[in-house]
């Protein structure tokens, strides 16, 4: 007689470790999707300011085309860019050319004093912070997501249901440790 109830109380037991698992994994998901919204909104911001430099330097460094056509070309890039491995690809390009940019503007005096060109440099370097900051929380939010869709036993129920690793956002060595210099 109490075989049924012990047998029910371990199937009991095991839906509510089940449903406990499960919640816990799409919670976990969603901290994910939400963190990377953040980088992405931080990214859009960044996207935006691009032009608003691009157009003032124009007005400033009129013989340096080549530079100015590959911050919109890698602007475009990286507002193109898919899968996390791209979007660190498109960002570190991006980087790169931002500093290239600004160390030409470092050669033209009136543009280095140009009130709405220092604003966009402080919105810039707002940004960028903004952006790293956004990037070390999505991937500790991936970090742990990751860890426990490997974890036993949650592995198994995720594995059951289609829960798959997450990419990390790393940018390159270099440009992490560099930020793009914005000051003159």
């Amino acid at each position: 007689m109490n075989i049924p109830y012990i047998i029910s109380a371990i199937i009991g037991f095991l839906l509510l470790s089940l449903i406990f698992i499960f919640n816990n994994l799409i919670r976990k998901r969603n901290r994910v999707e939400e963190s990377w919204s953040d980088i992405e909104v931080q990214m859009k911001r960044r996207y935006d300011l691009i032009p608003n430099v691009v157009e003032t330097v124009k007005g400033y460094a009129t013989h340096e085309k080549g530079v100015l056509e590959n911050v919109t070309r890698a602007r475009t890039q990286a507002m193109g860019a898919h899968s996390n491995a791209e979007h660190a690809q498109a960002e570190n390009m991006l980087s790169n050319t931002l500093k290239t940019l600004f160390a030409v503007a470092e050669n033209y005096p009136d543009l280095k004093a140009n009130a709405n060109f220092l604003d966009l440099q402080r919105e810039l370097a707002d940004t960028e912070n903004k952006i790293q900051s956004a990037r070390r929380f999505y991937n500790s939010n991936v970090r742990d997501y990751n860890i426990a869709i490997e974890s036993f036993p949650a592995n198994m129920i995720a594995g059951t249901f289609s829960f798959s690793r997450k990419e990390l956002f790393d940018l390159e060595e270099e440009a992490a440790r560099e930020p793009v210099k914005v000051k003159f």
